[in-house]
């Protein structure tokens, strides 16, 4: 069993970002569910309370639970929920890499599910038509944040060709228009809160992608100088030692400037590649570059 923990605690280090973010989904999960059967064999019904955890439309309940706003997007309504999500996260997760940072994918992540909740509110308490559902509705799941990471990735390689079943080879930019074409026309159905909150994610995807393409500003920055700063008070900083006299002997130095010039070499190749990515889109590299930027995003 130690093995075990030990080599998926090691596959999550060593994951990409995407890849970290479907265990977390996957762990909050099976420990929501595990739970919930453990009580029931005590006939105590209802498990982990998973509505603490959920973003309601009622403003006053929010403010008892502000939390939620984060929370909401890591829990999941059953287990198809959580399959759809996840696998579309784990393959546009890939795309996504191919043009932007694993920290613009955990950032964005994170703004996705933010944009979609506040949409959400906003539209649960604005429009006439939903506010006989506003006190009892809520809102979970990671579809908004998958969203943003859809649409981002649509904005940034519009023309990549994807190999659907029964349809072919289809662009990504016309997937993530089927897709918020598919929520704006369901916005009033039996699921409005979640197709709302894919909007927001969906604007939040589109927001930061053009920012990026134009070189105007980074909309995850905010999120991650937040998380970099949580890590970093869970982080134990090396103590500092005294430096010693050494005697070299051979070429360790020269060993260690071939490598800084090795690793810059590389750094500034993918920079290369990116800026070509954002010119003329994903189709317009050469299979040597396609390789290169795939290896740099499995770092």
């Amino acid at each position: 069993m130690s093995n075990i923990i030990t080599d998926l605690s090691q596959r999550f280090r060593n994951g990409s970002i995407s890849l970290q973010l479907i265990y977390i989904n996957i762990g909050i999960y099976l420990l929501q569910t595990l739970v919930a059967i453990f009580l029931l064999l005590f006939n105590v019904q209802g498990g982990l309370p998973v509505h603490w955890f959920e973003m309601p439309a009622d403003i006053m309940k929010l403010v008892v639970q502000p939390w939620s706003v984060v929370t909401y997007m890591f829990f999941h309504a059953g287990l198809l929920h959580l399959l759809f999500n996840m696998l579309w996260l784990y393959w546009f997760g890939q795309l996504f890499l191919y043009s932007f940072s694993a920290k613009h994918l955990r950032g964005l992540y994170l703004l996705g599910g933010i944009a979609g909740a506040l949409l959400y509110l906003l539209a649960y308490n604005l429009f006439p038509y939903f506010h006989p559902l506003v006190n009892e509705s809520m809102l979970i799941g990671a579809s908004a944040s998958v969203l943003a990471i859809v649409v981002a990735s649509a904005v940034s390689m519009p023309d990549f060709r994807l190999n659907l079943l029964l349809f072919g080879q289809v662009r990504l930019k016309y997937v993530a228009l089927i897709v918020v074409l598919t929520d704006l026309l369901f916005i009033t159905s039996g699921n409005a809160g979640g197709h709302i909150a894919h909007l927001g994610g969906a604007l939040a995807g589109w927001w930061f992608a053009r920012g990026i393409r134009d070189g105007k500003y980074d909309a995850t920055a905010w999120i991650n100088k937040v998380l970099d700063a949580v890590q970093g008070l869970f982080t134990r900083s090396p103590r500092k030692q005294k430096p010693r006299m050494k005697v070299h002997v051979g070429g360790k130095h020269g060993k260690d400037y071939d490598y800084n010039a090795q690793k810059k070499a590389r750094e500034d190749e993918i920079d290369r590649i990116l800026d070509k990515v954002r010119q003329s889109g994903y189709e317009g590299l050469s299979a040597e570059e396609k390789r290169k930027l795939f290896d740099a995003s499995q770092r």
